[in-house]
């Protein structure tokens, strides 16, 4: 399979769909630990890229478009989640290497260095009730199945079963980042709502990635 820009432009409308579908929900779960705006965010950044994204030419190159998402995102949230996500698609962009069409080795290097991107900027490590949490187990398992011969929407189905196990599993700890740390144990027993936004995207991918027949 190769993905063009084409392709990204169908991804990103299918993240920023799932996100706006999801959040009250995501509201709803940083109400509980943060300021209650996670699910307005993520929709309006996504809304953003998807939008910027959907206005290239589609013969631009995909590095082009992860840049554009990237710099969209931050415009439309400035703090919390948008420089990570902001530094992903600048790094997966990168990970494009200015190539016209992307293999499907290309799109899971794009995936691990989202992962990485956001593992880099936030200074996170997996256990510490971030949304690292959810990415960095999606892109070993993602980059895991591949090494072992799964072709790559099974790749991105162990992404997403791990990712949805690392958000679970952020319900049982306490926060070591941003105003969560400040609750202490009263933490314990909520999802993290940036877990719980990295699924949606991540699952969002793999839906994308299972459809693509490119």
């Amino acid at each position: 399979m190769t993905f063009t820009t084409e392709d990204l432009q169908r991804m990103f409308a299918g993240i920023a769909k799932d996100i706006a579908a999801e959040s009250d929900h995501l509201c709803a779960l940083d109400g509980a630990i943060g300021d209650g705006d996670h699910g307005l965010a993520m929709d309006a950044g996504c809304q953003a890229a998807a939008k910027a994204v959907g206005e290239l030419d589609a013969g631009i190159a995909p590095t082009a478009a992860f840049n554009v998402a990237a710099k969209a995102f931050l415009n439309a949230v400035g703090a919390s989640s948008g420089p990570l996500y902001a530094t992903a698609f600048m790094r997966a962009g990168a990970a494009a290497k200015d190539k016209q069409t992307l293999s499907d080795d290309d799109f899971l290097r794009v995936f691990a260095a989202m992962a990485q991107g956001i593992q880099e900027r936030g200074k996170a490590e997996p256990g510490e009730k971030t949304m690292v949490d959810a990415w960095k187990p999606a892109a070993d398992a993602a980059l895991d199945a591949r090494q072992s011969g799964k072709p790559l929407p099974q790749c991105f189905e162990a992404a997403e079963r791990a990712a949805r196990a690392g958000c679970e599993a952020t319900s049982n700890m306490t926060a070591a980042k941003g105003r969560a740390s400040r609750l202490g144990d009263r933490v314990i027993g909520h999802i993290d709502p940036g877990a719980a936004s990295a699924v949606i995207i991540i699952a969002a991918m793999a839906k994308f990635a299972q459809h693509h027949n490119g």
